[in-house]
């Protein structure tokens, strides 16, 4: 299987149509017709149904596509990738997070780097789940995590970061944003999203307000379907000071409790380079120096 032949099952699957299908790849329909063949005779099924009208999917062909599409996708991706780096850099430096506002102060971090390390790429990569397991692999070299997941590796360097705290999120027109910190019982009788992949410590306090009894709750699916429900109207959330990103959408209100969150970064021990070094040293002054930065 070649690249050209998952272009020409692509572009058939979305037309099914082999003369449309040939026309828009700029080939004969004989040409686009064999190739077509040649990757079904490999894969070893058919993938579409041949009629007098065209072509159309089979039930395996489906599925196949779907797979075939999105590893296009990624193939199209690191070849862009790959481009961008021969161009212009040496090394590269990939950091994984879960979400975008994770590191708040990395864009910073990164343009502080490049202007004294040109030749070294930085690479932001977002997983929501996954990250330690990549990581683990080694298709990373920085990953942002808790001190929860950190207990019993082997292999890592561990670098603390910051300490984040617990806020409670609600609409600014919210009559609890005019308080300078919310405690359990002004959430009494309100509605409280919770789940979403919430880490331990969240949990633990979603926990203890919800067996008090005196507050209802709405299980919601991720962090960014809670916003929307928080946007709706439905109800307000508790979430990690450093899912904050700091567009002033929402009121972050801090909340009354001990549990807070440990934000660490991880390393390979076997990465040595200078350059790595540097970053970090970067990384962690910017937020060193965030005393009275609300994380």
């Amino acid at each position: 299987m070649n690249t050209k032949q998952i272009d020409y099952c692509i572009e058939l699957s979305r037309t099914l149509n082999f003369s449309r299908a040939a026309e828009n790849l700029f080939v004969s329909q004989p040409t686009f017709s064999y190739q077509i063949r040649l990757l079904e005779d490999e894969v070893g099924f058919p993938i579409f149904y041949r009629n007098g009208k065209g072509a159309e999917l089979t039930p395996a062909g489906s599925q196949f596509v779907t797979y075939l599409t999105n590893m296009r996708e990624e193939l199209k991706r690191a070849i862009e990738q790959g481009q961008n780096f021969s161009a212009k850099y040496k090394d590269n430096i990939t950091i994984s997070m879960m979400v975008r506002q994770a590191l708040y102060f990395l864009p910073e971090a990164m343009r502080l780097f490049e202007e004294s390390n040109p030749e070294v790429q930085l690479t932001p990569v977002f997983q929501y789940e996954g990250g330690m397991d990549a990581f683990l692999r080694g298709d990373a070299d920085i990953l942002f995590t808790l001190s929860d997941e950190t207990r019993h590796l082997s292999g890592v360097t561990v670098h603390n970061l910051f300490d984040s705290h617990i806020y409670l999120i609600a609409n600014r027109n919210d009559s609890l944003t005019k308080k300078n910190i919310i405690t359990e019982s002004d959430l009494y009788g309100r509605t409280l999203m919770v789940g979403g992949g919430s880490p331990p410590a969240l949990r633990a306090v979603q926990q203890r307000l919800i067996a008090s009894g005196k507050i209802q709750y709405f299980n919601s699916a991720d962090h960014d379907t809670t916003l929307t429900n928080v946007a709706a109207g439905r109800g307000v959330c508790l979430a990690p000071g450093f899912l904050n990103d700091h567009s002033g959408q929402f009121a972050w209100v801090p909340f009354d409790c001990e549990e807070s969150f440990h934000c660490q970064l991880l390393t390979h021990k076997t990465d040595q380079r200078e350059s790595l070094s540097r970053f970090l040293t970067i990384l962690k002054k910017l937020y060193s120096e965030a005393v009275a930065f609300p994380l």
